[in-house]
C-alpha cells in the first residue's frame, strides 16, 4: 500500500470544495497542538498511533498532519502498511499551512 502527498495550498482548496469529511489526523504532541492546529483535526500523538489503530476507520480518507511533514510521513506510511486505503500526508506540515494558507496562525 502507499499514500499520497498534498501541499498546504492544495489541502486548503480541497477542504473548501470536497463533499467528503476527511479525518485530519494531527500526530504532534499535545503541547504543540495547544499552540496551533487545523480546525476539526483530531490529535493522536505519533507514539500512540499503534495502540489507536482500532479507533481509526481504514476506509476513511485520512490526512496526516505534523509540524513539518516528517512525523506525518512516517505515520502515513505506517497506516498504509496496515491496510489503510486512503492516506494523505500534508507536505510541510502545519508550518507550511501557517506560511502559505493562514498567516495569522501561531508558529513555533
Amino acid at each position: 500500500m502507499s499514500f499520497r502527498e498534498i501541499s498546504a495550498t492544495e489541502l486548503h482548496s480541497y477542504l473548501q470544495t470536497t463533499d467528503t469529511n476527511p479525518l485530519l489526523l494531527d500526530v504532534r504532541e499535545p503541547w504543540e497542538y495547544e499552540k496551533c492546529y487545523l480546525d476539526n483535526s483530531q490529535l493522536i500523538p505519533m507514539r500512540q498511533i499503534p495502540s489507536a489503530l482500532n479507533e481509526l476507520d481504514p476506509d476513511r480518507e485520512i490526512i496526516v498532519v505534523c509540524h513539518h511533514g516528517i512525523r506525518s510521513r512516517s505515520v502515513a506510511a505506517y497506516l498504509a502498511s496496515n491496510e489503510f486505503s486512503n492516506v494523505i500526508n500534508l507536505t510541510g506540515g502545519i508550518d507550511a499551512w501557517a506560511k502559505y494558507v493562514d498567516q495569522s496562525m501561531a508558529t513555533y
